[in-house]
């Protein structure tokens, strides 16, 4: 499965706090055989976020959104997911209830607000603080706590999702090389391999490896990965490259 991941925070955009979940939310998706096929960094703006919404509603995108579901002025994801779908943002009672459970009376007039969900929605249950975050058409609304977000995001990969096979990633380095002097070979690749994702990153060296160099990256299933590894790694003997795994 694959999934977008939204970030939501003038916080992070403005450099106040750095962003946790990008790394985090990866393994997690990783280890239980899915893929992050993209990620948008987005700010505390209703409008931006009930479009970004659209497009992801109008693609049937899965998507993970992470911040903005609290009871603050600028908080507004739960209320753009509802505008985006176009329908109404009301209380749901379960929510509601897990809510005053922990807090009484102090859950009025403002933390209530945070059990109105999209209509339609249904809980992702918080083990922290209990209040809970929601789905809704395969978008997954966490808070921006990564204590909170994480262990929500694994209980709805391992309810509502079923594992995917893992990928596995094959790395060539091949030193004194120049992207110009390989793109035959890569292009045959890529045709051979529709399956494998590729990449190439040039480098005039690093501490790791000193000099110039091609490191490739080949992602996939692990027979796919290792065929195509085999591949490219004669092709580049053969053009007198040493490549090294």
């Amino acid at each position: 499965m694959e999934f977008q991941l939204f970030i939501v925070g003038d916080e992070i955009l403005e450099g106040r706090r750095q962003d946790k979940h990008f790394a985090a939310m990866l393994a997690r998706l990783a280890d239980r055989g899915h893929r992050l096929s993209a990620a948008h960094y987005l700010p505390d703006d209703r409008d931006v976020l009930t479009e970004a919404f659209q497009r992801t509603l109008a693609d049937e995108a899965h998507v993970i959104s992470c911040g903005g579901i609290g009871a603050t002025p600028d908080d507004h994801t739960r209320q753009a997911l509802a505008s985006a779908a176009s329908v109404a943002l009301e209380l749901n009672d379960e929510a509601a209830g897990l809510i005053v459970a922990r807090h009484g009376e102090a859950a009025h007039p403002h933390r209530i607000r945070m059990a109105e969900f999209p209509l339609g929605a249904h809980l992702i249950p918080n083990p922290v603080n209990q209040v809970a975050g929601c789905s809704f058409r395969h978008h997954h609304l966490l808070p921006g706590f990564p204590e909170m977000a994480w262990p929500m995001l694994e209980w709805v990969l391992d309810t509502h999702y079923q594992p995917g096979q893992r990928e596995v990633h094959r790395s060539i380095l091949v030193p004194d090389a120049r992207e110009g002097d390989l793109i035959d070979e890569m292009e045959r690749l890529v045709m051979r391999f529709p399956e494998v994702r590729f990449s190439c990153l040039p480098s005039f060296g690093n501490e790791r490896h000193p000099g110039p160099h091609l490191e490739f990256t080949l992602s996939g299933s692990q027979p796919d990965a290792d065929a195509a590894c085999d591949y490219l790694c004669r092709a580049l003997l053969g053009r007198d490259y040493r490549p090294q795994l």
